[in-house]
């Protein structure tokens, strides 16, 4: 009667939605450190809080505005640890593409889709920001250490990766957004991250779709979930 009326009914458990299985999986996983790569505000590190995660949590943020409200959001957290910077294969600065919405901020230039699909998304500004590799950065984790990272960048996910090779051998768990099609100039697409995942000895366990074209219903991004084999 439901799906007569355009209503579909999804059990709210956690085989059935990968964010609510993250907390399972960092639990199973004994991870103990946290890297946020692409943090905005700070939503995905305070949704990871909510859910019970008591370890250390290291947001990375270049953009200026964002970084402060991200500052704010860590600041009676201990074990947060914010650091303005951007991250990729390579290190010095580089241009942030400042968008409207803020979360929609990237290194790289938006596509004329992504700019029509979602007109918030559209550039006001650029910065020149610090660009690191995340295995140049010191503190981040040591031998020992579990780690879960996440990186939402705005299609430079695979550069995040390419630059963490050292750390990704005693990381357990990737969150990645994955692109089904070009939103960005010159970014790699979902089957191509998914790929270079495998190849480093993670298996995708999930995806969670994160924007479609509500014009066509057509899958623009999802979230993609990574355990290591």
């Amino acid at each position: 009667m439901l799906r007569l009326a355009g209503v579909e009914v999804v059990a709210r458990k956690p085989r059935n939605f990968p964010r609510l299985r993250r907390p399972l999986l960092v639990d199973e996983e004994r991870i103990t450190v946290a890297l946020d790569v692409g943090a905005n505000r700070g939503q995905w590190a305070a949704e990871l809080r909510r859910a019970g995660y008591r370890g250390r949590i290291v947001s990375f943020e270049p953009g200026a505005e964002a970084f402060a409200a991200l500052e704010r959001a860590a600041a009676s957290d201990p074990l947060w640890d914010c650091r303005r910077t951007a991250v990729g294969a390579g290190s010095g600065t580089t241009t942030l593409h400042v968008s409207r919405n803020s979360v929609s901020s990237s290194l790289l230039p938006h596509s004329d889709l992504q700019v029509a699909v979602a007109p918030e998304s559209a550039e006001v500004d650029t910065e020149t920001v610090t660009l690191a590799r995340l295995d140049d950065l010191e503190g981040l984790a040591a031998s020992g250490d579990r780690i879960l990272l996440k990186a939402d960048v705005e299609g430079a996910e695979l550069d995040v990766l390419r630059g963490a090779t050292r750390l990704l051998e005693w990381t357990r768990l990737l969150e990645l957004e994955l692109s089904a099609v070009p939103l960005h100039e010159g970014q790699p697409l979902l089957g191509e991250v998914v790929h270079w995942c495998e190849q480093a000895g993670f298996v995708l366990t999930g995806l969670e779709v994160s924007f479609r074209d509500r014009r066509t219903g057509d899958l623009l991004s999802a979230n993609g979930f990574f355990r290591r084999a």
